[in-house]
């Protein structure tokens, strides 16, 4: 699919949207989204920031997910989190927030008579946070337990090693849980560094979602985010984020958790991303499907043998460079067995007749159905139409449905030869101690 060139006529971005969406961008550059869905009064309010994994250097690897958990904190006009909480509680808020590679998002859901409060409540927030020393410091363990968490999977500690090798010096832009001692030290003066940067008009996007018309809730957004001032430049021009490079040669890793009872390997690639190679993003999607699926070649040769117990092919839609995983559960005894038959699917996937034609129309049929059901929830959908707006812009995602059925076998040709067949990759083992002594396993998987 072509770039979108995005044309403004009197505060109105001129992009191919359904009906119900109402998309505007306000004089300070903040646009402003609006989703019309009456079927029940309740109203979502999210502000998006394009900010996450991608713009961390190694000393803030990890501060954009803090920074999200400071935004439900003390801020001018609620300074303490005891007022905070109170005015939550007054005005019947569930909220929340995530942080992703390319995207940090702040939600909140309410009935749809309390939409000036609720803009108002995230307008406090977004632009006059205090990071209060003493929140921080119960808040900088807060995050690091979530780090930990995550370090009881032996799973993650595969991933992340895996991940670490594949993207080098500029990992710490594809890690979005961080690093231990940069957020257990993360001060105040960090955070107002993160805002500085990121946190502006021109770089957020405002979604209301729910049952509100969309007239209303511009002038709503106008009276309260209007004097929001404009940082005066392009935060990604200003501070740009450099270009991943790429793999020169192929290299295994090797993870030894006692926890992990079979082995585990996850061969990963430097896949596309929607600022360079859209149409390699649908093509993987459609792609990954058909391997998945159980009538397919991959799924029959690699989990119906019994050669492996699982395995899948993802790939994960990032701005830049997202990573392509293949994922194998193998039989302890067969290893080397089923890597080489990995290997001889992969040559085999730029082929002609390695799937059909019927394979090739179901899975973009399938793919546009997810899509379309998880639309069924307002509240939901508004996160990943931000999620795309983030990525590429807010049209690429409603139309969606399109890039999947535009994506051709030619086209899934050029995705595998560009990115995977005879590509460099990185293989990483998760195996426990007596596994890897019993078969050998670092000899099985000795980088050359």
């Amino acid at each position: 699919m072509l770039s979108i060139l995005l044309l403004f006529c009197s505060g109105v971005i001129a992009q191919n949207l359904p009906d119900n969406f109402h998309l505007n961008t306000l004089e300070n550059g903040l646009e402003v989204l609006v989703i019309e869905d009456n079927s029940v009064p309740i109203i979502t309010i999210e502000l998006a920031v394009r900010n996450g994994a991608y713009t961390e250097d190694p000393e803030y690897d990890g501060l954009s997910h803090l920074y999200e958990h400071m935004f439900f904190k003390a801020n001018k006009d609620y300074p303490s989190q005891e007022q905070y909480m109170e005015r939550v509680s007054e005005l019947g808020i569930q909220f929340n927030g995530t942080t992703s590679t390319d995207k940090v998002n702040y939600f909140i859901t309410l009935t749809s008579d309390k939409v000036k409060e609720g803009l108002e409540f995230m307008n406090s927030a977004i632009r006059y946070p205090l990071f209060d020393p003493e929140e921080m410091k119960r808040e900088n363990p807060v995050v690091d337990a979530e780090f930990e968490r995550s370090e009881s999977n032996p799973q993650f500690l595969l991933y992340r090693a895996v991940q670490q090798e594949l993207y080098g010096d500029l990992y710490s832009r594809k890690n979005t849980i961080g690093d231990h001692d940069i957020i257990l030290t993360a001060t105040p003066a960090k955070m107002r560094e993160i805002q500085g940067k990121y946190y502006h008009p021109n770089n957020t996007l405002i979604s209301i979602a729910g049952d509100i018309k969309g007239a209303e809730a511009l002038r709503l957004v106008k009276s309260i985010f209007g004097d929001w001032e404009h940082s005066g430049f392009n935060p990604h021009e200003k501070y740009p984020i450099p270009d991943f490079n790429t793999l020169e040669k192929s290299t295994n890793v090797v993870v030894e958790n006692e926890v992990a009872q079979f082995p585990f390997i996850i061969q990963s690639y430097i896949g596309p991303g929607t600022g360079d190679d859209l149409k390699s993003t649908y093509a993987a999607d459609v792609f990954s499907f058909i391997l998945g699926q159980k009538t397919s070649k991959f799924y029959k040769d690699m989990v119906e043998s019994g050669l492996t117990r699982f395995a899948d092919v993802g790939y994960y839609t990032n701005r830049k460079k997202g990573p392509i995983s293949v994922t194998l559960v193998p039989d302890p005894t067969r290893i080397d067995e089923a890597m080489k038959k990995l290997e001889e699917h992969i040559q085999m996937w730029d082929s002609d007749d390695y799937f059909t034609d019927e394979q090739l129309q179901t899975a973009k049929d399938l793919l546009i159905i997810d899509d379309e059901y998880a639309q069924e929830s307002t509240s939901d959908y508004v996160k990943s139409v931000s999620w795309w707006w983030c990525l590429k812009d807010i049209e690429t995602y409603t139309r969606y449905g399109e890039g999947m059925q535009s994506v051709t076998r030619d086209d899934i040709k050029e995705y595998v030869r560009t990115y995977i067949k005879d590509q460099y990759s990185v293989t990483g083992v998760l195996v426990n101690k007596e596994i890897r002594k019993a078969l050998n396993i670092d000899e099985q998987f000795k980088n050359n």
